[in-house]
């Protein structure tokens, strides 16, 4: 867009906010700040000096570059990747949800609903082991979720019910695989369409499930009280049926009490994350010690992997070092878990000042799976922080890393 010369960098961004129809509140938590740190900044208040929030903003306005904000200063002028990260996945992913038609010739012989309901644990599993996890699932979702679409069209009774099912998980997984990939338009409807289709299985935990995902849309897009509340919601919906119900129902019911903790401690509730931490916690007791949910990965290894999460988000860094001590990454069977883990710990090295330690646990989580890294904003902020900030010795491999990843380090 053609912005005056003459505008101030709060004016720039308030412009294109403004543009682009974003609240403050919603631009604001895209950077991870809250709305009365925007609103300084627009009105020039305060000074735009964090070259990481720089960084953020821009991608959260979907500029080409930063000097579109800044209005050119060549200290900061910088090219700058799109909002949403890119992954040769993505477009065949997207005609297959945005374009599913509203009517068809059916087949005489539609897809196994059985064998469809195979077919996304196998994609799950494949999510949870591989350390290319968006590449090799991306690539088998458009086939998936249109031979679910079609089941649970031409198929009725039980059969609909076990079509729906699949059809619920295979939105639940594409949710997973495009995560900060997909434009907010296509989050929304996937995360719709999955509940949409657990509601017509009328299965509670594939309902719950389904909250779970819809909840990691809320709380991405700066909506915590709606993410908490949305989880409970489902919570309180599958809890008067575990009696007696198998594992993963209890699963579910555990992994949308630590979706809770995790969305309060990043809002800095911290009463209200540990309560809902404790609360996971009781249900990961109750279960046999080597369970583990084949979708959400709730289980002991992950409860104690989100308690390390809750310390880090709440800023307590030393605590969060600590318990990361005290746990087994091995013990989680998710490669893609195991990655984030140690994203966390670099996290908590850096917020103690300690990049040295940072920069190798960051090259854990790379080695780990690359691709958890590369396309999760807070491990691509923490690989863009260490370039800038190493040590001059280790300056060389932070910069090997970033070219890695794919952070802009020019």
């Amino acid at each position: 867009m053609d912005i005056p010369g003459n505008l101030t960098t709060g004016e720039r961004v308030r412009l294109l906010r403004e543009s682009r129809g974003m609240s403050r509140p919603v631009l604001a938590g895209l950077c991870g700040r809250g709305p009365d740190w925007l609103k300084k900044i627009e009105s020039g208040e305060r000074e735009l000096r964090s070259h990481t929030l720089l960084m953020r903003l821009a991608a959260a306005l979907q500029v080409g570059d930063v000097s579109l904000i800044t209005g050119g200063s060549p200290a900061v002028a910088q090219p700058v990747r799109p909002g949403r990260l890119a992954h040769p996945a993505m477009p065949d992913i997207w005609q297959a949800v945005m374009t599913r038609p509203l009517t068809w010739p059916l087949p005489d012989a539609p897809p196994d609903p059985a064998a469809l309901h195979a077919r996304t644990a196998e994609a799950w599993r494949l999510w949870h082991t591989s350390d290319r996890q968006r590449t090799q699932v991306g690539a088998l979702l458009p086939a998936l979720i249109r031979d679910a679409e079609t089941a649970a069209r031409a198929t009725e009774g039980d059969r609909r019910r076990t079509a729906c099912v699949a059809l619920s998980e295979a939105y639940r997984l594409t949710a997973q695989a495009t995560a900060y990939l997909a434009p907010a338009e296509m989050a929304w409807v996937v995360a719709d369409r999955a509940l949409s289709a657990a509601q017509a299985a009328d299965d509670p935990a594939q309902i719950a499930a389904a909250a779970w995902s819809l909840g990691n849309i809320l709380r991405s897009t700066a909506h915590p009280e709606e993410a908490v509340a949305v989880v409970q919601d489902a919570a309180s919906l599958l809890k008067p049926h575990l009696d007696g119900a198998p594992d993963d129902w209890h699963g579910v019911y555990g992994a949308l009490q630590l979706h809770a903790a995790v969305t309060a401690a990043r809002a800095g509730l911290a009463g209200s994350a540990w309560r809902y931490w404790d609360a996971g916690d009781r249900v990961a007791k109750a279960l046999p010690a080597a369970y583990v949910h084949p979708s959400t990965m709730f289980g002991r290894a992950n409860v104690d992997f989100h308690q390390i999460s809750v310390a880090t988000d709440l800023s307590a860094s030393r605590q969060a070092l600590a318990l990361a001590d005290q746990v087994d990454p091995e013990a989680m069977p998710s490669v893609e878990r195991r990655a984030r883990l140690w994203v966390e710990v670099a996290r908590g090295h850096l917020s103690r000042g300690d990049r040295t330690a940072a920069l190798h646990v960051m090259q854990i989580a790379h080695g780990t799976s690359s691709e958890t890294v590369a396309y999760t904003p807070a491990a691509r902020t923490a690989v863009l922080d260490l370039w800038r900030d190493a040590p001059r010795a280790l300056r060389p491999e932070a910069g090997r890393l970033a070219e890695a990843v794919g952070v802009a380090v020019a």
